[in-house]
């Protein structure tokens, strides 16, 4: 039986915390993937609490491709056992203004991050991955225009990243690797994302966590699917 051990960007807070504790109470190893050590580590402690089996963290800079370069050495030397990645580390990009008044600064900072940086590191990490007859995961949105949640940069960096899951996919499948990838969206969560927004539909990290445990332990293959969780939905 292979180890299952997961790598989880951006598991010192939110949906990504929410993710770790979840897959780690249902038996994963975890090693965080995270920005700042103090943070990390604060994750590590609330983990370790519960029992869970923490095998450290990585620090990982979405918008720092050398950091990128960096971080998987330290992953090849430290867990090359490595079975998933989860791709939850993302940045918000201005949702308070509408797309004509969006930054073009703001477009590129968060397409960086989101898009090419989550592209970055998942490309590095494909040889350990596949070698481990890996999954990939991306916590998404859906690259439909909602009239309800439409924040211009988040959505753009978000779609390009769901080109990226359907496309290695795809070529995943036509050269026969051990590879799969497929996306996720949790719907409407209560982050600091969001300023910890709460309205008529929004989830919390413990429901969308452990639902996407389950979901990714329930033994089927999703090869370039996108699942949604919970839908957005305009609420009455």
């Amino acid at each position: 039986m292979k180890e299952r051990l997961v790598l989880v960007t951006g598991a010192n807070k939110g949906i990504g915390f929410g993710v770790a504790k979840h897959l780690g109470l249902s038996g994963w190893k975890v090693v965080i993937g995270a920005r700042n050590e103090e943070r990390a580590d604060q994750a590590i402690s609330e983990l370790t609490s519960l029992g869970i089996d923490v095998q450290g963290w990585v620090n990982i800079e979405l918008a720092d491709l050398k950091n990128l370069e960096q971080a998987v050495e330290v992953i090849k030397e430290k867990y090359p056992r490595l079975s998933l990645l989860v791709n939850n580390a993302g940045i918000p990009g201005d949702m308070s203004v509408d797309g004509e008044h969006t930054e073009m600064d703001v477009v590129k900072e968060t397409v960086n991050v989101n898009y090419i940086g989550t592209f970055a590191l998942t490309k590095m990490l494909i040889p350990i991955l596949e070698k481990n007859d890996g999954r990939i995961v991306n916590v998404t949105v859906p690259s439909e225009v909602s009239s309800y949640w439409h924040p211009l940069a988040y959505v753009a960096s978000k779609a390009a990243q769901n080109a990226m899951m359907g496309v290695l996919a795809m070529e995943f499948q036509q050269a026969g690797k051990s590879l799969e990838i497929f996306s996720v969206h949790p719907g409407p969560t209560t982050t600091d994302l969001n300023g910890n927004m709460k309205l008529p539909g929004f989830h919390d990290i413990e429901t969308v966590g452990q639902k996407m445990t389950e979901l990714i332990n329930d033994g089927q293959n999703h090869q370039g699917e996108f699942i949604e969780l919970y839908p957005i939905v305009k609420e009455d």
